[in-house]
């Protein structure tokens, strides 16, 4: 199989960068604009540290620092067009806040435009193939108030746009909803995967872009089968072994971890999913297993809830009532079934048998980020830097699980195999000579 290149952009700490190499992928460079989630992508994908995953190429025009996609096509625009005909592949995925369900949903969100610079930067390098994750928001039309508080529907989603943007541009467009949970992802997560193939390569393919979402299906069963993982990994399967006796803690030594917290003391994996994600991972060479240091009334309430709340869905108007909760967005999960979306604020979801919330290592596992992957930066961040900048918990509730990504890579690559191996006849060639034929026919 070919060499194929891929940039990331809006990568965050890393996930879809992880997924791809995962797959084979050979990573160029990767853009993302906040200093943390860059420094956690740094330490996995630049550094001297031995990996599993292949270094990033990372070019000698580029700084290695966090960028801005303004930033990249204001200062290398000329660069990113020498790129043409290099990159195979271009992922990426621009936040999602501005038509989150979870968030706000404003029209006016400057995030929102981001796409068109990711359009840009297509334009630029001319990738065969694109690769977009996004929230489910995305493909619905926002409502827009007027000045006198009229509420009008929009006639376009934002994938509506982003699709005839890149349309115009040569390349073949489709999405479609996918649940992590199908690819061996402990999570009910599902998200709007964009896929897009550049016209030439499209018009070799039986069914064009939806070729590749057929080969995605293929490459869901082959990486369930070759990882031994059955067709759904529960949060026990994948958390279990995080255990946090009492009897079996330590100081978290974490640098970026002020004193007076506690971590568990890590014993080893026992379930299959556990096995795969500690493969390659020292004992001691776990990070962000610090746990929260909850207020007493904090652990009692949550005691209550694991004794009367169900668990594995999410906490009804009454029972947040009932316990004092001013969040909409609380679950209690079930060790039973696989976690609720792992989201950015770590008290959305409680853990399914100890009174308190996941620890970054517990939501990157149910993410499907191995252990042996890194975190930087501060472990959660309050007030008004919170929408400033991008902690752990952040880092993770905003990746694409690592295992989705792979699957999505290795059917992109899989479907560029197959367009490279169509030879298309020549249309006007072979018209003429079929003239020509008539004519020493007759």
């Amino acid at each position: 199989m070919a060499h194929y290149k891929f940039i990331d952009l809006f990568a965050g700490c890393g996930g879809l960068s992880l997924g791809l190499s995962l797959a084979g992928l050979e990573g160029l460079f990767a853009i993302e604009k906040d200093p943390m989630a860059f420094e956690t992508f740094s330490a996995n994908f630049l550094g001297k540290r031995k990996l599993p995953a292949k270094k990033f190429a990372w070019p000698f025009w580029l700084e290695q620092k966090a960028w801005g996609i303004d930033d990249l096509l204001a200062e290398h625009h000329t660069e990113l067009t020498h790129l043409k005909g290099k990159i195979e592949i271009l992922a990426g995925g621009p936040p999602c806040q501005g038509f989150s369900f979870a968030g706000r949903r404003q029209e006016s969100d400057p995030r929102n435009l981001l796409f068109k610079r990711y359009v840009e930067v297509v334009e630029a390098i001319r990738p065969s193939a694109l690769i977009l994750e996004n929230v489910p928001g995305m493909k619905v039309a926002h409502a827009t108030k007027t000045d006198d508080g009229i509420r009008l529907q929009a006639s376009e989603s934002y994938y509506d746009k982003l699709k005839r943007d890149l349309e115009a541009i040569g390349y073949d467009v489709h999405c479609e909803l996918m649940d992590a949970s199908r690819f061996g992802v402990p999570q009910k997560r599902s998200r709007l995967i964009v896929l897009g193939l550049n016209n030439d390569i499209s018009a070799k393919l039986d069914g064009g872009v939806h070729r590749v979402f057929q080969l995605l299906e293929e490459k869901r069963l082959e990486q369930l089968s070759k990882f031994r993982l059955p067709e759904i990994v529960t949060a026990s399967d994948a958390i279990s072994d995080l255990n946090t006796d009492h009897l079996l803690r330590q100081p978290c030594v974490d640098p970026y971890s002020p004193p007076g917290f506690e971590e568990a003391v890590y014993l080893g994996p026992n379930t299959t999913y556990q096995k795969l994600m500690n493969k390659h991972c020292r004992k001691d060479a776990m990070d962000s297993m610090r746990l929260a240091r909850h207020r007493q009334e904090v652990r009692e309430r949550f005691t209550r809830i694991l004794e009367e709340c169900k668990p594995g869905v999410l906490m009804d108007k009454e029972s947040r009532e009932r316990f004092g909760l001013k969040k909409h967005r609380i679950y209690l999960m079930s060790k039973d079934l696989p976690a609720p979306t792992i989201t950015t604020l770590p008290d959305d979801v409680l853990h399914y048998a100890k009174p308190r919330i996941l620890t970054v290592r517990e939501s990157a596992r149910i993410q499907s980020f191995p252990d042996w992957f890194r975190f930087s930066g501060k472990f959660t961040t309050g007030g008004p830097m919170r929408s400033q900048e991008c902690p752990r918990y952040t880092q993770v509730g905003n990746a694409v699980p690592p295992f989705l990504a792979r699957a999505i890579g290795l059917a992109v690559t899989a479907a560029l195999e197959e367009a490279s191996k169509v030879i298309k006849p020549n249309f006007c060639a072979s018209s003429q000579t079929t003239q020509e034929e008539v004519v020493a026919a007759t």
